[in-house]
């Protein structure tokens, strides 16, 4: 019920150089309800040390913002960001929760994840290939039978829910970021186009070669035409769900102007956070990106992000 962890490569001092200042926008650390390799504080402390700027807690179960401030709070020099994760933890598609969150001063908008129609790992009846590590939590709750039915962001004609419209204006008012979570192809082009009619300024179309989505080129290309930045993460490849060279290949089609990097890490046999993000630089590098390019997908387009 675990990911596959895979032997780290070794990072240079050039990759290192590659993500000063950098910003992942997606993490998973303690506390949550899955157990972590490293919590929130001492994530902040590796990061400076490290020469990175910061990070945005994610939980597909907790909404994260006023963790966030003690962490900015209690460690000078990192800037650490909440988000929250539309699953039936909160509420699912829950107005009121994202209303909550936009006072807290809530930074991503994740739609839903493990709870969505377009996710089946986490089922009863999913499959047990390359298993993520919230699918054994999913699985638990079904057994019990305390669950709820997927999520989709759709009506029954194919247009974007009443209540999805709902959350994209909440966003819009709060001036969050839109991420598209673990939704579908189907749902994807629909909601990017909603959101950007209804004034929401920033989105992000989450790790575009995840296998829930495996967006093709095109399709990304498609949707960064569209006015979103395309996010890569590294546990996807360093767990074998994609290859490195797809990756590579992807990003330059799109374009490293409207292409974000982070990491996705805080599992436990997964490397530690900063030192993911390294190697994940010394790929590209090995790939033959420059350390400027990377730097700008790992710093620049965050930090246009989050502030």
């Amino acid at each position: 019920m675990t990911e596959t962890a895979v032997e780290s490569l070794s990072v240079s001092e050039a990759a290192w150089e590659a993500i000063q200042g950098a910003y992942d926008l997606q993490v998973h650390v303690a506390p949550d309800v899955i157990e972590r390799r490293i919590d929130d504080l001492d994530l902040a402390k590796e990061f400076l040390a490290h020469g990175l700027k910061g990070f945005v807690l994610k939980s597909h179960y907790i909404p994260t913002a006023e963790r966030a401030a003690v962490v900015t709070k209690a460690v000078p020099g990192i800037e650490a960001y909440g988000a929250i994760t539309l699953n039936h933890s909160v509420g699912g598609l829950n107005p009121v929760a994202l209303e909550i969150a936009g006072r807290s001063g809530n930074k991503i908008v994740w739609f839903p994840t493990v709870d969505a129609a377009n996710e089946t790992a986490g089922r009863l009846d999913g499959g047990s290939d390359k298993l993520p590590f919230w699918a054994k939590i999913q699985r638990e709750i079904a057994a019990a039978g305390i669950t709820r039915p997927p999520m989709t962001v759709l009506d029954t004609v194919g247009n974007i829910s009443e209540d999805a419209q709902q959350c994209l204006e909440l966003i819009a008012k709060h001036d969050m970021i839109l991420a598209t979570g673990h939704l579908g192809r189907h749902e994807i082009f629909p909601l990017v186009r909603a959101a950007k009619g209804c004034g929401v300024q920033r989105i992000i179309v989450t790790h575009a070669e995840f296998p829930s989505q495996n967006l093709t080129a095109e399709e990304q290309i498609e949707l960064a035409d569209a006015g979103a930045i395309i996010e890569h993460c590294f546990t996807t490849y360093h767990t074998n769900k994609c290859t490195w060279e797809t990756v590579f290949a992807n990003i330059r089609a799109v374009g490293v102007e409207r292409t974000m990097l982070a990491t996705d890490l805080g599992q436990k046999t997964n490397p530690p956070v900063a030192a993911g993000f390294a190697e994940f630089a010394q790929r590209l590098l090995d790939a033959g990106f420059t350390g400027q390019e990377i730097n700008h997908m790992a710093a620049t387009i965050p930090a246009r992000l989050i502030h």
